[in-house]
């Protein structure tokens, strides 16, 4: 045999041998219901202070809801029985009274994705204070874990009708279950039909310097979305009167900063109603600054459901409407 044959295959061979002493660790998919965390913690713990502040943080009210839901649903299990699958769970805070006090976030520890949320302190003041420090980041940890999955869920089956790339160049990951019903010059509206109202996906843009004024932001913002609901998204007919969509009068929206496909963005939160009819319901608005188009793509999901538990259906239409991307190639079917 040849000397450079003999060496390329000693090298082959070590480096099989290097990978079978080292193998990748498999991880499992992970599981659970969307917006659940399991909370893993000492019973004595879960009823007392800590678990009190564990449910002050982690089931906070979700803001712009017609009323309180929790931000998570938090399943609660002593340490002692945390095996098996249940440590596939996608979402997990991990809280004990321990010789150390910290207090991080794990990814992919038992299953892939997972997020993993651990708490340890030497006194119930410790492990308190230690939460007041790092629950915003474990809840946005999760929440951004919880968006992905339900993203990715969408992919099972999406929405081929193309009219948002037509319209508007951008694309969205709209489940099959929504159709198109409205479309104008700038406006679409897509829906879909659930046991008692409806989800809604409305979409448009406003001239690019629009919202520079920040003493004025909210007041446009309102008189923007009271402007398209008066054009494009009626009530039910009553006699005498004029029935459309305006922003609940009583409250003004919450916004935040936010970062949508890379862009800058304003994400707004609040209640809509029905001038003249008594109908009502939350929504969630993007308002993303497009300079490279010098325009706002403003894209929004609103719930009509009556007497509904709603903190699942903004999620889903919160899921949706982050995964816009600009730039896509117009459909001109």
């Amino acid at each position: 045999m040849k000397k450079p044959v003999f060496l390329l295959l000693a090298v082959i061979a070590m480096a099989v041998s290097c990978k079978d002493k080292n193998p990748k660790k498999y991880l499992p998919e992970s599981i659970g219901a969307i917006n659940s965390v399991a909370v893993i913690m000492d019973n004595d713990l879960w009823k007392g202070e800590v678990g009190d502040k564990v449910r002050e943080h982690f089931a906070a009210p979700v803001l712009g809801l017609s009323w309180e839901e929790p931000i998570f649903t938090l399943n609660h299990m002593p340490i002692s029985v945390f095996t098996g699958t249940l440590r596939h769970t996608r979402s997990i805070l991990f809280v004990e009274k321990d010789t150390l006090s910290i207090a991080h976030i794990k990814t992919d520890v038992y299953a892939t994705p997972q997020k993993v949320g651990v708490i340890k302190g030497r006194t119930d003041d410790e492990i308190i204070k230690n939460l007041d420090a790092k629950a915003d980041l474990m809840i946005s940890a999760f929440k951004e874990l919880e968006i992905k999955e339900a993203q990715k869920r969408f992919l099972r089956s999406l929405n081929q009708e193309g009219v948002l790339e037509k319209k508007f160049g951008v694309s969205m990951s709209i489940p099959s279950a929504y159709k198109v019903g409205k479309q104008e010059d700038n406006f679409v509206w897509i829906d879909r039909q659930i046991p008692k109202g409806s989800l809604n996906i409305i979409a448009y843009t406003m001239p690019g310097d629009s919202f520079k004024n920040d003493s004025t932001r909210v007041k446009d913002i309102v008189r923007m979305r009271d402007s398209i609901g008066q054009e494009y998204i009626p009530g039910p007919d009553v006699p005498g009167k004029t029935t459309y969509m305006v922003t609940e009068k009583a409250f003004a929206p919450y916004t935040f900063p936010a970062k949508i496909s890379g862009k800058d963005a304003i994400e707004v939160k609040g209640i809509w109603e029905m001038k003249n009819y008594p109908m009502a319901g939350p929504y969630i608005t993007y308002i993303i600054d497009d300079k490279e188009h010098n325009r706002k793509m403003v894209v929004e999901g609103f719930t009509f459901a009556p007497a509904t538990e709603k903190r699942d259906y903004m999620f889903e239409l919160e899921a949706i409407l982050r995964s816009i991307k600009f730039d896509v190639p117009k459909n001109t079917k």
